[in-house]
């Protein structure tokens, strides 16, 4: 026979046999809580990102119940659509000034936080998880196509906010076609990790509706420090050179042709001659030619790297910035405008 009835209450028991049982539920409970592990957000993803159909929006994947990535919204027809699915503010981390009339006039807020084909460096991600937990929602976050920076910043933002775990991540650059090759934005992607709550909320930004545009004399510094990297890379015989390890061939190339089209997007080259913005389209060209080739297999015997086209390639890019430089930069009073 029990020492105590079945239903004996606790209060009845002595003291070290009611301690030994308190302690014992208080294990028993600890247990209970390591196996169901850590609390998971009431509003986290569980499902794939989606691609959606639409009529207007460039590669709009939805990401998470209150975010979706994509293309530049582009006319009446686009933010009409975006008030449809719902999206309440715009994030643009394109360079190009976003259409910020169009956006009131259908009720929407844009944030302008403009990204580099690079990473999405820590700062960023902080910004951007901040504006995903502070503003209204649900999101839009787009870039020029919609195909790179857009779903890469939208996830790493994601991920920081605490909405879709990491693992995600990969699956959503996958479905939204961002190239491999944009390796600092791939990297961004795979070291996204939730941001403590506390720091978020320490940290001060103010989100704007248009940040200037960079302006030519600062796109130019990217141009040529991209293009220094090329000239070190061809010295090694076109590939990645010993005293600088993080530098990839085709990589690089992809990038100088991205600096030119983000220039190009500017709304100071629309005010330039005809001829400057043909030079720049001459850049973007001839970068677009030598990344394709730099992505070719190389060859595992016969000619060697330096039959390749490259070399030539390069020379050509190195006459066109030199004819510019000429003509614009070096020239005190640069032509205007072609009529």
């Amino acid at each position: 026979m029990p020492r105590f009835p079945a239903r004996t209450n606790v209060h009845l028991i002595g003291p070290r046999r009611r301690r030994a049982a308190l302690l014992a539920v208080g294990a028993c409970l600890l247990l209970a809580a390591v196996a169901a592990g850590p609390k998971q957000p009431t509003d986290q993803l569980v499902d794939p990102p989606t691609r959606l159909e639409s009529a207007h929006l460039a590669n709009a994947i939805r990401i998470h119940p209150r975010v979706i990535s994509g293309g530049s919204p582009v006319g009446d027809e686009a933010f009409a659509e975006l008030r449809e699915l719902g999206i309440r503010t715009v994030i643009s981390v394109d360079g190009a000034r976003p259409d910020v009339e169009t956006a009131r006039k259908y009720g929407l807020r844009y944030v302008h936080m403009p990204n580099s084909y690079q990473e999405i460096s820590s700062r960023r991600a902080q910004e951007l998880a901040k504006a995903l937990g502070e503003l209204p929602g649900p999101f839009y976050i787009h870039c020029h196509h919609g195909l790179h920076r857009a779903p890469t910043a939208a996830g790493v933002a994601c991920v920081a906010a605490g909405l879709i775990d990491p693992d995600a991540v990969p699956a959503l650059l996958k479905l939204a076609g961002t190239a491999p090759t944009y390796r600092g934005l791939v990297a961004s992607a795979r070291a996204a990790r939730p941001i403590d709550a506390d720091q978020l909320d320490a940290l001060q930004v103010t989100f704007r509706e248009t940040v200037p545009p960079q302006p030519i004399t600062s796109a130019m510094v990217e141009i040529e420090a991209t293009y220094d990297h090329l000239v070190e890379i061809a010295a090694a015989g076109w590939q990645t050179p010993t005293a600088n390890p993080d530098l990839q061939p085709a990589h690089e190339a992809l990038l100088l042709s991205e600096h030119f089209a983000e220039l190009l997007r500017s709304d100071e080259v629309r005010t330039k001659s005809d001829a400057f913005r043909r030079a720049l389209h001459t850049g973007q060209t001839l970068a677009d030619t030598l990344q394709k080739e730099l992505a070719r297999p190389r060859p595992a015997t016969g000619k060697s790297d330096k039959d390749r086209p490259a070399d030539a390639i390069l020379k050509r890019i190195t006459r066109n910035c030199k004819d510019c430089h000429q003509q614009y930069r070096d020239n005190p009073s640069p032509p205007q405008r072609d009529s």
